[in-house]
Formats: C-alpha cells, structure tokens, sequence
C-alpha cells in the first residue's frame, strides 16, 4: 500500500499527459504531490524528508515547466530528485554515525554495520544510474515514451532493485542471527 502511496502522483502525472498534455499533467503533479505530503503529515504527525524534497523539487521544476512553457524542466525533475538523494546518502556515510539507510530502517531490522554500508552505497549507484537513465530518455526518446519511462521504467527499476537490497538483506540477517 505504500508503495502505491508513493507512486501516487506519478500515476496521476501519467493519466493527466495520457488525457491532455505534458503542462496539465505537471499541474496535476504539483498539486498530487502537495496533496501527498499534506496527507502523510495529517496520518503520522510528522514530516517525511522524501516527500518534502520531493515536492520542493516537483514545485521549482513544475513551476519552471510552466512559466517557461518547456517541458525539459519537469523532465530534469527525476534526475535532481535521484542526485539529491544520492548525495544525501553519500554524505550520511561520512556525517553522522549511521548511514542513511539504517536510520531508515534500522528499527526495523538488524544487520551488521558493514552490511548497512554496501546497502546505503548501492542505493548511492542506484540514485546516480536512475538519474543518468532519466536524463538519455529525456533528451534522446520522445515526451511520450519519456512519460511512460517515468511510470513503468522507474516504477519496475525501483521494485526490481527493492527486490534484490531485500534478499541481500535477507541473506545477512541469517548470517546475523546464527
């Protein structure tokens, strides 16, 4: 259910470029995206950094996209979202004692320090190359396909590296536990 809470805007940007064009559908993504925050916040009483970097960058870029009626702007979105966070979690691995991720997520599992690491450094690359992938289908594919990217492509790379953080995760915390 998360993730669909996640994705939501997203899918909502998809709907609103597939019915009409790349500048409603950025219209309908700022607001989504305020609409997120504001919802997480109401639910947990609290403010999540993701949503609120995300919706600063969706509001800069969106509003950019407008103004200037260019839709390579909210199509840098991605990228600056990706590289912000990469360099969140780069520099966690040197401010602080924890890396990003085990603040995260460390109340909800244990692993090994070393393990905490190579997973925030993974998530590091993982950030840079979603960021990179973003930007080539942004300037060498049509809007069109870029959109669908934005939804399945990201979508699908996100769960898919999920998916295998998790079972290195699982395999070390077998390793932890004996």
């Amino acid at each position: 259910m998360k993730l669909l809470f996640d994705f939501f805007p997203i899918i909502l940007f998809f709907s609103a470029y597939k019915l009409y064009d790349i500048y409603t559908a950025t219209i309908v993504l700022m607001v989504a995206s305020l609409i997120q925050t504001i919802a997480f916040c109401i639910k947990y009483r609290k403010i999540d950094f993701t949503y609120t970097i995300t919706l600063v960058l969706v509001l800069i870029f969106g509003a950019a996209t407008l103004y200037f009626r260019n839709e390579l702007f909210i199509k840098w979105k991605p990228t600056a979202i990706y590289w912000a966070f990469a360099i969140l979690f780069l520099g966690s691995q040197v401010v602080g004692t924890k890396p990003l991720l085990q603040r995260l997520m460390g109340n909800k599992i244990t692993l090994p320090k070393n393990i905490w690491k190579h997973l925030n450094l993974s998530w590091v690359v993982f950030f840079i190359c979603m960021g990179a992938v973003n930007l080539y289908v942004a300037y060498e594919f049509s809007t069109s396909t870029w959109v669908n990217f934005k939804l399945f492509g990201t979508l699908g790379g996100t769960v898919f590296f999920g998916l295998l953080q998790s079972l290195y995760m699982a395999k070390h915390l077998k390793n932890s536990q004996d």
